[in-house]
């Protein structure tokens, strides 16, 4: 499934919800747009949330912490992201014009709220001198099962080169994700594949993807492409790694000959 969202308003913008939209997503997703000044209160009495900083500058208080972040680009930095288990309030307070988006799931563990700076962001460049340069892309994993295995979910960005590939070679799980979009320009635009359907994807835009289908995403020359990823993990059935589609296998050998060949 594939929704525009266009200019988002002040207030909050909802992406999923585990009742009314997309509820096979498992997750409630949406930003909170926020005029400086503004505050919200979240609170979710059984489920856990990640509140990810896409832009502007805030601040937090939780559980008698308080920490001011900011962010300028998503293009440009790595992310700031508290992670809180249910029953925590956090107040939130824009310092400047921001948005900020959140990611709940029901999750009765407990575990200590976590504040992941860009120092804390595992940060890798995928497709460097492979497949003559086609799928080089930045990988964000804010956490995950293997730094939050007492967590329901997985967020992570990807910074899609233009002109480039990502989500690539094609892989599935068994998992939904949901994928949200920003572009370095407004005008940019990428293509998004979900098992056989194709989507043209827009700033401000997001696809659901059910499990067991194959996702890969490319992007128009001239434009880099943002994407939040967010997996929700099923239970007794945790996301740890992508399991790649066998016709496209190939191309993970290490001399794989790509046409034409330099």
């Amino acid at each position: 499934m594939y929704e525009k969202l266009g200019e988002l308003k002040e207030g909050y913008t909802a992406i999923t919800d585990m009742d009314n939209k997309h509820p096979d997503m498992l997750q409630d997703i949406g930003i909170y747009t926020l005029a400086e000044g503004k505050e919200e209160v979240l609170f979710d009495e059984g489920k856990e949330s990640a509140i990810l900083l896409l832009e502007g500058s805030v601040r937090l208080g939780w559980n008698g912490h308080i920490q001011e972040i900011k962010r300028k680009s998503v293009f440009e930095e790595d992310p700031w992201c508290l992670h809180v288990p249910k029953g925590v309030e956090v107040k939130l307070t824009a310092l400047a014009k921001s948005e900020v988006l959140v990611q709940k799931t029901n999750n009765e563990k407990e575990f200590e709220a976590k504040l992941y700076t860009p120092e804390d962001c595992e940060s890798s460049v995928l497709g460097e001198g492979v497949w003559n340069g086609t799928a080089e892309r930045v990988i964000r994993t804010i956490f995950d099962y293997n730094n939050a295995p007492y967590s329901n979910l997985v967020i992570g960005e990807v910074i899609s080169y233009p002109g480039r590939w990502s989500s690539y070679p094609p892989h599935h799980h068994d998992q939904p994700e949901v994928y949200y979009y920003r572009f370095d320009k407004p005008q940019g635009f990428g293509c998004a594949m979900v098992g056989e359907e194709a989507y043209r994807v827009e700033h401000n835009s997001y696809i659901t993807i059910p499990g067991n289908l194959d996702h890969p995403q490319a992007t128009a020359p001239g434009y880099a492409m943002y994407f939040c990823w967010m997996i929700r993990h099923l239970d007794q059935n945790p996301w740890t790694d992508r399991i790649m589609e066998e016709e496209h296998k190939w191309l993970l050998e290490p001399d794989a000959k790509i046409w034409p060949e330099k």
